[in-house]
């Protein structure tokens, strides 16, 4: 699992990818007391981070990679209002924005996963072990515009490193608690100089489990991890740029980390093998030609799969009572054409896309009484035109605008059964009014819409078979900017979204039977700051806070009103703050504190079934010399529990994962 110690890493406010830019313009002598410049392309264009104007985190991919940071959890911890469902599942991990959230029964995600242009759109397969990242941009707020349907919170967007003439190379071994090992490796090289590249990562990682299966006399939840990237780089010419890449994660893990509701913690008495055997898989072709000096043609073309395959217990007993079984399939491919250029003073964008999902849906629930088996097909296709505009109005001021309409058409049949269709149409807009107020320093508003695709219920009653999409309609103020000749950077932001249609799980009358529907609205209201400071002295600080209010304006479920209850697993809170120190002799020591507030789990915000509040602190230090690096770490040294209480129906905590202490050695080409 990934080390949250080294969500301090994003303590690192220094992207190494930035250091010789930042060499070129200060002294020596006062480097480590300057922030590099940033550039991201979360808005499918290159831009300074300064003036993209929504709320956006970046973590550069090395410092993930030095401080152990290996999964999106490690990022969430840094990022204000961004965290995950807990599911105990390895691969299946809802996020959580702004306080949007989206069931994994509704097959959807209110943020979107976007690796190399290529975009995961459920919370199953909502995962990436971060290897060989360049960096990872979280841009919060509907993105619809540009991503579509499922973006309707924002999006994760990560950018892997591209090879080139410099041969590059990283290792790093990490021992741990409960016989944890894991190996990964980053390289690449010029096969034809200056025309074709190579990079390649990998990775292997096991770890016993902790809970105690008294019935077999083994530890029900071990964990292994293996998988890679490969890229292929080709450079004809100075005006093209295509990249082959693919990608593989796999994980055989024993059972989620659940147990009984009011049973004994991190023990169980299953005598039903839980097992979970996913995998991920993806190949792209991403291509980029430069027809004139001032127009750009980028082509993304993408294969996506997810199998998500997993057996689970959940009665925790020796005889086989309960236990659920799923084989699913999810497949996407995919096409998106962009042109981007200038017009006088004003930079655009327009594109193309279209995709084709083919989803084959097994599952299998045993109750006391029988053992239910579904088989449905879930098939769909998106045809979309967007285009953004980034428009100078004068020396101060400057408006960004975009629009995106797109239409999904969804085909849904039951084994055995006939098909059937929808599709809708969705436009949505977004448009954004910049200040620069200083020179390092910039005002902006922005409304914005997005949305949630609807769908169909696989296991529901044929009355309860169909929902119709989510809509978002977003308002944000912010402010960000640099201060102390450039050693500290700083962001804020408040803002308002009303949610219409809101898509919520409800129980059906058989047990065990959800289904989503659109029986509610609501309103996220909050506020979120970062801040990154080179205090000097060799002393860094990074701090972020989140506050968000999400509350149901109505949701009648039968005879309860929620309206006013919390939406289920958005919480009120959440923030870290870390604290580095970097000696001129070569060794490093720092500090991180992450904390939650506490999150219910069901519409009702019943008081037993929910997730407390809670707070971890996790340290590390160590020596670096020449190219290799030594530390030593501790996450969640204070051995803190915040277990998912009540999950689902009352029936199964999901155990939080106990204090992990290890040795780490890397060393870099």
């Amino acid at each position: 699992m990934p080390t949250p110690f080294m969500r301090a890493s994003g303590l690192l406010p220094l992207m190494a990818t930035a250091l010789s830019a930042a060499a070129q313009q200060v002294p020596e002598t006062q480097q480590e007391h300057v922030l590099p410049a940033i550039t991201v392309t979360v808005n499918k264009q290159s831009q300074a981070l300064e003036r993209v104007p929504a709320s956006v985190s970046v973590f550069d991919g090395e410092a993930l990679e030095a401080n152990g940071v290996r999964g999106l959890d490690g990022v969430a911890a840094m990022t204000p209002s961004f965290t995950f469902q807990s599911m105990g599942q390895s691969g299946a991990q809802p996020p959580v924005m702004r306080g949007l959230s989206a069931n994994v029964t509704s097959f959807s995600s209110s943020t979107a996963l976007v690796v190399d242009g290529v975009a995961t759109l459920r919370g199953l397969g909502f995962d990436d072990a971060l290897l060989g990242v360049e960096r990872v941009e979280v841009l919060r707020g509907p993105q619809s515009t540009l991503y579509g349907r499922n973006a309707e919170a924002g999006v994760v967007n990560i950018v892997t490193r591209r090879p080139g003439n410099a041969p590059y190379a990283s290792v790093s071994l990490d021992l741990g608690s409960r016989n944890k090992q894991a190996l990964r490796f980053d390289a690449s090289r010029a096969l034809v100089e200056n025309t074709l590249f190579l990079g390649v990562a990998g990775e292997f990682a096991r770890q016993d489990g902790f809970i105690d299966n008294t019935h077999t006399g083994r530890k029900e939840d071990d964990r292994e991890r293996k998988g890679g990237r490969v890229a292929l780089r080709w450079t004809p010419s100075a005006q093209t740029d295509a990249t082959l890449r693919f990608s593989q994660r796999e994980y055989d893990d024993g059972g989620a980390l659940w147990g009984p509701t009011g049973g004994t913690r991190e023990a169980v008495r299953s005598g039903t093998e839980s097992w979970n055997r996913s995998k991920a898989r993806s190949v792209s072709l991403d291509v980029a030609h430069e027809l004139t000096a001032d127009l750009r043609l980028r082509s993304i073309t993408a294969s996506n799969e997810y199998f998500d395959r997993i057996q689970q217990d959940s009665d925790f007993q020796p005889a086989d009572l309960l236990h659920l079984g799923r084989d699913y399939h999810f497949k996407t491919l995919s096409q998106e054409l962009r042109l981007e250029g200038r017009a006088g003073e004003a930079r655009w964008l327009a594109g193309l896309y279209v995709d084709g999902d083919d989803n084959v849906l097994n599952f299998e629930q045993k109750t006391p009484l029988a053992l239910a088996r579904t088989r449905s097909t879930l098939k769909g296709n998106s045809t979309a035109v967007f285009t953004h505009w980034d428009v100078p109005l004068a020396a101060r001021w400057s408006v960004q605008a975009g629009l995106r309409v797109e239409r999904d058409a969804l085909r849904f049949a039951l084994a055995g059964g006939s098909e059937q269709s929808r599709n809708w149409t969705h436009a949505s807009p977004k448009l954004a009014l910049q200040y620069q107020w200083q020179p390092a320093a910039q005002l902006y508003a922005s409304v914005s819409d997005g949305f949630r695709a609807g769908g169909f219920n696989a296991f529901a009653p044929e009355t309860q078979r169909r929902y119709e999409p989510e809509k978002v309609r977003a308002f944000e103020l912010g402010a960000k900017g640099q201060l102390l000749n450039r050693r500290v950077r700083y962001s804020t932001a408040v803002y308002r979204m009303d949610i219409d249609d809101m898509q919520v799980q409800q129980m059906g009358a058989v047990p065990g039977q959800v289904f989503m529907t659109n029986a509610a609205s609501a309103r996220s209201t909050g506020a979120e700051a970062e801040l990154r400071w080179l205090v000097g002295g060799g002393w860094q600080v990074q701090a972020a806070v989140g506050l968000n209010h999400t509350r149901f304006r109505e949701f009648r479920d039968g005879a309860s009103d929620h309206a006013g209850k919390r939406n289920p697993f958005a919480p009120d809170l959440n923030g870290h703050l870390g604290v580095r120190y970097d000696a001129p002799s070569g060794w490093f020591a720092q500090a991180q504190v992450v904390g939650v507030g506490k999150v219910y789990v069901d519409a009702a915000n019943t008081p037993a079934n929910r997730r407390a509040g809670y707070g971890v602190v996790n340290l590390a230090a160590g020596y670096t010399w020449t190219r290799t690096e030594l530390t030593a770490y501790v996450n969640n040294a204070a051995d803190r529990h915040y277990d998912v209480v009540g999950f689902p129906a009352s029936t199964i905590t999901i155990y939080s994962p106990p204090r992990e202490a290890g040795l780490r050695l890397s060393f870099r080409l």
